[in-house]
């Protein structure tokens, strides 16, 4: 007895073809919910952490699952002898860097932080004279961890002091920065004097299209059902009708 699916007779090479796609498109569909959800809920925490009230103290020791993007408040000396820039980073379409520059804390610990951004122009320290603040200074910021280079990244010059990336261990050894914490600050939006470096660089964002994604395919694994029964309807219909009434409706 001849199988009918939808009120059609499938067809072996028709069938074996569109089976895996569908199949695939719909597992794939789901693969996207399930990353949806994930990434939904990381979003979440991190809003959840962002909105915490801010730490007192660093962390000891630093979970990054746990205190990354934590707000934190600490008091301390900046070395601006030992400041170190980033290159290629930008601010409403100008090019310019950020400046990290060592927080000396009471006890001898000594963090990372990274205060800003400024212009190419504003690279050298005698043009900015305002905003490197002498003394006891409070830095309100978030905490960070290493991210690394990404797949096009320069590798880091530390002889220039010219980094394309976050190295801890490599700052520390290249400037002599001893007790350095393995995570850094990046200083929150309050103004600086002369208005440089410019902080609340920090991204929170993360990207989320998994939703777009399976609607993707979801829609293909649709289209693909409806391709199929279509085929199957018309070849179906062509065998009905008498030869003639065929090959005048294919003219």
């Amino acid at each position: 007895m001849a199988i009918r699916l939808f009120g059609i007779r499938p067809l072996l090479w028709p069938t074996l073809m569109t089976l895996p796609a569908v199949l695939g498109a719909l597992a794939l569909g789901t693969w996207q919910v399930q990353r949806l959800e994930w990434k939904n809920a990381l979003i979440a925490e991190r809003q959840a952490r962002r909105d915490a009230p801010p730490l007192a103290a660093l962390p000891e020791p630093f979970v990054a699952a746990r205190d990354e993007f934590r707000k934190v408040r600490v008091t301390g000396r900046f070395l601006h002898d030992k400041e170190m820039y980033l290159a290629a980073r930008s601010f409403r379409g100008n090019a310019g860097y950020h400046v990290l520059t060592p927080l000396a804390l009471a006890g001898g610990r000594t963090v990372l932080v990274n205060r800003g951004w400024i212009p190419l122009d504003r690279k050298a320290p005698e043009t900015r004279k305002p905003g490197n603040r002498e003394g006891e200074t409070a830095v309100e910021g978030y905490l960070r961890a290493e991210s690394g280079p990404g797949w096009f990244t320069p590798d880091n010059e530390p002889e220039k002091n010219f980094w394309f990336f976050v190295d801890l261990a490599a700052m520390a050894k290249a400037h002599g920065i001893a007790g350095l914490a393995p995570f850094y600050i990046e200083a929150g939006p309050a103004e600086n004097p002369g208005g440089f470096p410019v902080g609340g660089i920090t991204r929170f964002e993360i990207p989320n299209d998994h939703l777009q994604y399976a609607i993707t395919w979801y829609s293909m694994a649709v289209i693909g059902i409806v391709i199929y029964l279509l085929y199957h309807r018309r070849r179906a219909r062509e065998r009905a009708e008498p030869p003639a009434q065929a090959s005048a409706a294919r003219r």
